[in-house]
């Protein structure tokens, strides 16, 4: 007899072909249940103590350098590693991407109560630089992501429109470091919020515009990982090679230098090898950004 948590993810997270016509529609696709309970409160654990361990360095920081502790730590932590490598969510993966899949890049979005932290209106894939568009975010959800504590929003079918003129504002409050902004007025009545529960995951197109608002809710956390996954086949110009895990399948196309899994479990700050990577994977997501103001 299956056990509550078991039984949340019994069933399987590929998608059916009618679910992936409309991810190809819309540019999003969620709930899927990922993670059992437990799992989920571990790691939410372990996010949240690594996070206290940087906690006097990150109040030295405007937000939107914060990615130089929570961003690429899939190369450098081994509970992490596990997210990124979850069957269950390579599965899904897997059905929009094929079977030979890389895990590139990852970032952690966390507000808490009452931060103001927020995210714009962007396309990704104006600048990754990532061809041909076989990418997909994973975000994968630790607490509750709701439209009160600042969940992340799409606007459907914006994958499908020419792309949109972005600026790039290096807003302190804004969570991406160069603070890209879509450069012309977002219709939000179209807006669908990408509400979900822990455990759960949305998946959503490269191209899609999305963003979302602070945390105002006064006792709930919003904490998730974005797990940027590519097919083998995709390049991304870059002024050095780019780094990435090989996840799933195989490698036949040597587009990108594979790092072997992590020797660490946890997190650690400043950790020399973590700061290396971020600088590189930077630089390459860097490489064409305008002057500060």
């Amino acid at each position: 007899m299956l056990t509550q948590a078991q039984s949340l993810t019994a069933g399987p997270t590929r998608l059916e072909p009618r679910e992936r016509a409309r991810f190809d529609e819309l540019g999003y696709h969620f709930p899927i249940r990922v993670l059992d309970d437990e799992q989920t409160e571990q790691w939410r654990r372990k996010f949240l103590d690594y996070r206290r361990l940087c906690h006097a360095q990150l109040e030295q920081l405007p937000i939107s350098q914060h990615y130089q502790f929570f961003s690429e730590t899939h190369f450098v932590a081994g509970w992490v590693h596990k997210i990124v490598t979850h069957p269950r969510v390579l599965d899904a993966v897997e059905s929009l991407l094929g079977e030979n899949l890389l895990a590139w890049n990852t970032n952690w979005f966390a507000k808490m109560p009452g931060e103001k932290t927020f995210v714009s209106w962007h396309q990704d894939g104006m600048y990754w630089k990532l061809a041909p568009f076989k990418v997909v975010t994973a975000w994968v959800a630790l607490s509750p992501s709701l439209a009160t504590n600042g969940c992340m929003r799409v606007i459907p079918g914006t994958h499908l429109q020419p792309a949109l003129p972005h600026t790039e504002t290096y807003s302190p409050d804004n969570a991406l470091s160069r603070g890209q902004d879509v450069a012309q007025a977002v219709d939000e009545s179209r807006a669908v919020d990408i509400e979900l529960q822990p455990g759960e995951m949305s998946l959503h197109h490269l191209w899609i515009a999305h963003g979302s608002r602070a945390n105002s809710s006064t006792d709930t956390p919003r904490i998730g990982l974005a797990i940027r996954y590519v097919s083998t086949e995709v390049q991304q110009e870059s002024p050095t090679k780019p780094l990435a895990l090989l996840v799933r399948g195989r490698d036949d196309y040597g587009h990108f230098e594979l790092l072997p899994p992590p020797s660490h479990e946890d997190l650690r700050p400043n950790d020399p090898e973590h700061r290396a990577i971020v600088q590189r994977i930077r630089s390459s997501l860097m490489q064409d950004a305008a002057a500060k103001p």
